[in-house]
C-alpha cells in the first residue's frame, strides 16, 4: 500500500496534479471586490442613461451583468451600510441605526455596530481564511475605539469613520478622521485617488498570496466634502472637484452638477485603476468584482435619480432603486441584464455561499445569488421593507415603504399615504391610495407587522 501511495504521489507531482489540486482549491474560494460609492443615483452612471461618460464603469457591466431593479437597505448612508455589511435589515440594529450617524453629534459617539452584530468580513477571515481590507469610508461609528473595521473582520482599514471627509486634507472640517488601522494618519492629497492608490497597493500584495482576499472599498465620493469656515468657526459642505476634472465634463452647464460630474469621473478613474490592476496582476479570473451606490443621489448637491421619484433619504424608487454592475469572467455571461428585484441586503449570503462558508440564514434578510449570477436561476418574490429613523439636526422625519411582488407602499412623516403599482408605474407617479383602499390597508398594516417583528427587543 505504501509503495502503490507513492508511486501515485510521484506520478502526480510529475503532471502537476498536486499543484493543480492546491489551486483548485484557492480558486473554489473567490476573491471579492466590493466597489460602493457614495450620493451616486442611477442617473449618475453612463449605462444607466447618465451623461456623466463611466466608461470604465459601463466596462464592468458590458464583461458582466447590469442590474436594473437592486434596491439599497437603506436611502440613508448609515443603515444603507449596516444592511450591506451584516445582510439583515437596519430595523433590526442594536443602535436603531436607521438615520446617518452624525460625526460632530455626543449621542451618536456613542453609537455604531456592536460586537454581536456579525460582519460578512469576520464571516470570511474567521471562518474561511479571507484576508479582508476596508479601504474609504466606514460610517458605521466613529465614537469609540470598538466601533472601528479592524475589530468588526477587516485586517486593514484605511480611511474615515465618518459620513464624509475634506477631500484635500482628509479631515471633517479641521478634525483628523483619516486612520491606519486604530491609528489617526494624517494625510494630504485627494480623497479618491488617495482611497484607489491604497486598494492598488493592497491588489499588489495580494498577487501571490495563498489566501483569496475580500476588497471592500466604499469611495466618499461623490458625496460632497466636509470643509471649514474659519470665519464662522464651523464646518461646510462643499463639492471639491480637481481642476482638470471639471475641464472634462465642461459640457455641462449647471454648475453644481458640473461639479458632481468632475468627481464621478475620478471615482470613475479609480475603477478602471481596479480594474486593470486585477487584468495586469493576472487576479481578474478568479475574482467576483462588484460596483455599487449605497443609495439614491441627492440633487441639491448634484446627484440624480431621473426618471425615478424621490431622492436620497426618501423611500421613492429614486432614494432605494441604484446602480449595481458585476463580472467574474467565466461564471457571469458578459453583457447580461438581470430584471429581477433584488438587494444589497443580498451580498452577505452570496459572498458567504461563495466562500464555502456555514451560516445560520435564518439570522440574515437576504438571499444567495448565486444560481441567479452564474445559472441565470429566476429570484422567487419577494417583500422588501425599509424605514428611516427621525433625525432632527437634518430636520427629517420616519419614512416607511414594503415592497410586495409589484406593489409598493410608502409612507410619509406627514401622514400621507401613497400605493404603486411598479409593474405598470415604474416611476410612482399614480398614487393609487383611493382607488384600492383595501390593498392600502393591507400594506399598511403588513408594513407595521414588519417593522414590529425587526425591531431589537430593547427598541419595540
Amino acid at each position: 500500500m505504501k509503495v502503490a501511495f507513492w508511486i501515485l504521489l510521484s506520478v502526480l507531482i510529475a503532471s502537476g496534479g498536486v499543484v493543480n489540486a492546491a489551486a483548485n482549491q484557492q480558486n473554489s474560494r473567490p476573491n471579492i471586490v466590493l466597489i460602493f460609492s457614495d450620493d451616486q443615483g442611477v442617473k449618475d452612471v453612463g449605462c444607466y442613461g447618465s451623461e456623466i461618460p463611466t466608461p470604465h464603469i459601463d466596462r464592468i457591466a458590458q464583461q458582466g451583468i447590469r442590474f436594473t431593479s437592486w434596491y439599497s437597505a437603506s436611502s440613508i448612508c448609515t443603515p444603507s451600510r449596516y444592511g450591506l455589511l451584516t445582510g439583515r435589515n437596519p430595523n433590526r440594529s442594536r443602535d436603531q441605526l436607521l438615520s446617518a450617524l452624525m460625526f460632530l453629534s455626543e449621542i451618536d459617539a456613542q453609537r455604531g455596530l456592536r460586537d454581536e452584530e456579525q460582519t460578512i468580513a469576520e464571516v470570511l477571515h474567521n471562518e474561511c481564511g479571507y484576508t479582508t481590507a476596508l479601504i474609504g469610508k466606514w460610517h458605521l461609528g466613529h465614537g469609540q475605539s470598538n466601533f472601528l473595521p479592524i475589530n468588526h473582520g477587516f485586517n486593514v482599514f484605511k480611511g474615515h469613520t465618518g459620513g464624509c471627509i475634506d477631500y484635500f486634507t482628509m479631515t471633517y472640517g479641521i478634525q483628523h478622521d483619516w486612520y491606519e488601522g486604530a491609528t489617526h494618519a494624517p494625510k494630504n492629497g485627494y480623497a479618491t485617488e488617495l482611497i484607489t492608490d491604497e486598494a492598488v497597493t493592497f491588489l499588489k500584495s495580494q498577487q501571490n498570496a495563498q489566501k483569496p482576499f475580500f476588497l471592500y472599498l466604499p469611495y466618499n465620493a461623490p458625496h460632497f466634502g466636509k470643509g471649514w469656515n474659519p470665519s464662522k468657526n464651523e464646518t461646510v459642505n462643499i463639492m471639491q472637484a480637481q481642476a482638470k476634472d471639471l475641464q472634462r465634463v465642461d459640457f455641462i452647464t449647471d454648475k453644481i452638477r458640473r461639479e458632481f460630474a468632475a468627481m464621478v469621473v475620478s471615482l470613475d478613474d479609480g475603477v478602471g485603476r481596479i480594474t486593470q490592476s486585477l487584468d495586469v496582476l493576472g487576479l481578474a479570473q478568479n475574482t467576483l468584482l462588484i460596483f455599487l451606490t449605497d443609495h439614491g443621489g441627492d440633487p441639491v448637491y448634484g446627484g440624480s435619480n431621473k426618471p425615478l421619484r424621490g431622492d436620497k433619504a426618501t423611500l421613492f424608487e429614486g432614494g432605494l432603486k441604484v446602480p449595481c454592475v458585476m463580472r467574474f469572467p467565466g461564471k457571469i455571461k458578459p453583457g447580461t441584464t438581470s430584471l429581477s428585484v433584488v438587494s444589497s441586503l443580498d451580498l452577505f449570503p452570496t459572498f458567504a455561499g461563495l466562500a464555502g462558508a456555514e451560516i445560520d440564514r435564518t439570522q440574515l434578510d437576504g438571499r444567495d445569488l448565486t444560481s441567479h449570477l452564474f445559472r441565470n436561476a429566476a429570484v422567487p418574490s419577494r417583500e422588501l421593507f425599509w424605514q428611516t429613523g427621525q433625525h432632527a439636526e437634518l430636520n427629517r422625519g420616519t419614512w416607511t415603504a414594503l415592497r410586495k411582488d409589484n406593489y409598493k407602499y410608502v409612507g410619509l412623516p406627514d401622514g400621507s399615504k401613497y400605493l404603486f403599482d411598479l409593474s405598470t408605474d415604474p416611476n410612482e407617479q399614480n398614487n393609487l391610495a383611493e382607488s384600492q383602499p383595501k390593498r392600502l390597508s393591507r400594506m399598511h398594516h403588513r408594513a407595521a407587522e414588519v417593522a414590529a417583528e425587526l425591531a431589537p427587543i430593547g427598541a419595540r
